[in-house]
């Protein structure tokens, strides 16, 4: 699945900044990364403590790059450049004070031009990774919002992939929140091999059901194909009518997407994140992400329960998506 993006980061050689790097997983990931040498690493932390949790865990990290905000010297410059980005909403002892935590060092170096993508949230949560990303790096021109999809790949055969948004980031996204929500996650599918055919989830097909929930996601479905006409997009949808072919000629005969949809925006947050998690746990598939969507630049959040497999592939997805 990853070879495409192993190929380009090859072919354009890039650096990804590990923003807890003296966390055990954090290490073994980049020993395997410094192995394999299709990915610069920096590793954010105190350089004897990084040093000896690598020692100690037998991991080779000799020559990766280890940087100690408590020692930097471009502090100076990166307390002056993350006080310009804040534009007087946080003051130069502000900075200074945020800058010796790892994730906003982290982002600083991405921001500053000095890593090109960051992993961070082995041990912060999802919001102190994208805070000092919308802060710092912010989003992409045209861009309201950051967004995030989980790439599900069933365990029994990798080419069987879906594309599900948002389930880790916007709680209750807006009709215009949701209709950028599938036009990223569309980009996102195509960065995986999926040529995506876009369903906008809901309780509701076709007028099925009533009420203002039905109204948000039919209205977001309009303004998605209005900002993607090339890619087919259609809702309000169940998700049986979505996924299966034989419901989709019953519920709604003749759309572009339904019983062939592979991309699957989801309504909030709530249903997201249950949607994927039965999918992981009861259908046999494989979680990817969450893989960010809207920055500046790659930047991607992990899980406090990760293992070092999802760093090291996590951190594959982040350097090598554009």
């Amino acid at each position: 699945m990853f070879e495409n993006l192993i190929a380009a980061l090859k072919a354009n050689p890039r650096t990804i900044v590990f923003t807890e790097g003296s966390d055990a997983r954090i290490l073994e990931a980049t020993a395997r990364l410094k192995k394999d040498g299709f990915l610069s690493v920096i590793l954010v932390g105190s350089v004897d403590e990084v040093r000896k949790n690598a020692a100690d865990g037998g991991f080779d990290i000799e020559g990766v790059e280890i940087l100690d905000p408590a020692a930097y010297p471009e502090m100076d410059a990166m307390v002056s450049k993350m006080e310009a980005l804040r534009k007087g909403k946080m003051t130069a002892d502000e900075c200074r004070a945020a800058l010796q935590k790892g994730n906003y060092f982290g982002t600083m170096l991405v921001a500053m031009g000095k890593a090109d993508a960051l992993l961070g949230g082995a041990t912060y949560s999802t919001a102190d990774t994208v805070r000092p990303a919308l802060q710092l790096v912010k989003t992409k021109p045209g861009n309201r919002i950051v967004s995030s999809c989980f790439i599900m790949v069933r365990q029994s055969n990798e080419n069987e992939r879906y594309a599900f948004g948002d389930c880790a980031i916007n709680i209750a996204p807006s009709e215009d929140e949701l209709a950028e929500i599938a036009v990223e996650t569309a980009k996102t599918a195509r960065a995986f091999g999926i040529d995506p055919k876009v369903a906008m989830l809901s309780f509701s097909t076709k007028g099925s059901g009533k009420g203002d929930d039905v109204d948000k996601v039919r209205s977001a479905t309009a303004k998605a194909r209005a900002a993607d006409p090339a890619t087919p997009i259609d809702g309000e949808l169940q998700f049986d009518a979505a996924f299966s072919p034989v419901v989709a000629r019953t519920k709604c005969e003749g759309s572009p997407v339904a019983g062939q949809a592979n991309t699957f925006i989801f309504p909030e947050i709530q249903s997201g994140n249950i949607g994927y998690k039965i999918a992981q746990r009861l259908g046999g598939f494989d979680a990817y992400g969450p893989i960010l969507q809207g920055l500046n630049a790659p930047i991607n959040d992990l899980s406090r329960g990760c293992n070092a497999e999802e760093v090291y592939t996590m951190a594959i997805i982040t350097a090598g998506l554009k």
